[in-house]
């Protein structure tokens, strides 16, 4: 994990007009090298910080919200700049508006949020080379057996509030 003492760190779209503050450090960052990650990016994978959303201060122009299809089938949705049209983070259906996957490339000091884990491995490109005593998994990982303690302590804490939600959305 990385050391508080680096945040907050902020970060933004090329043009500027989207900027945000992580306030905190992330729950996990996933380094994601499934095939539906290489074309959405254009690139080998996509490297996420995964935090809760209240954790995030959005500054400048609010980004545009992109319905984007995704390989569980319940999509994602993508926060783009409307102007140069650079995605900054995702919402993905499980945690909703709750939590941010924030692109760690948009960072103005991206060195600081390394991956914690490669996932999806069975699917990289043959040719990306995952350092020797990285944390990796052919698909997806439990989330119990790679969290720090205290990410899954915040996790946990997420967890509720999104059931408590959805509790509150059924109808009667």
């Amino acid at each position: 994990m990385t050391p508080a003492s680096v945040f907050p760190l902020e970060g933004g779209c090329d043009c500027g007009a989207v900027r945000y503050r992580m306030e905190s450090a992330p729950l996990f960052v996933h380094c994601c090298h499934c095939r539906w990650c290489q074309r959405e990016t254009g690139s080998a994978f996509a490297l996420n910080a995964m935090i809760e959303s209240e954790r995030v201060t959005e500054m400048g122009v609010a980004p545009e919200i992109v319905d984007t299809p995704s390989a569980s089938g319940r999509g994602q949705k993508v926060a783009r700049c409307p102007r140069c049209r650079i995605a900054v983070w995702s919402h993905y259906a499980g945690a909703g508006n709750f939590v941010k996957f924030v692109r760690v490339g948009t960072l103005d000091q991206p060195d600081h949020l390394p991956p914690d884990i490669h996932i999806f491995t069975m699917s990289k490109q043959p040719w990306v080379m995952i350092p020797p005593g990285a944390k990796a998994v052919p698909e997806y990982y439990k989330r119990d057996e790679c969290w720090p303690a205290e990410s899954i302590a915040r996790g946990d804490a997420l967890r509720a509030r999104i059931r408590a939600q959805e509790n509150g959305a059924r109808p009667r």
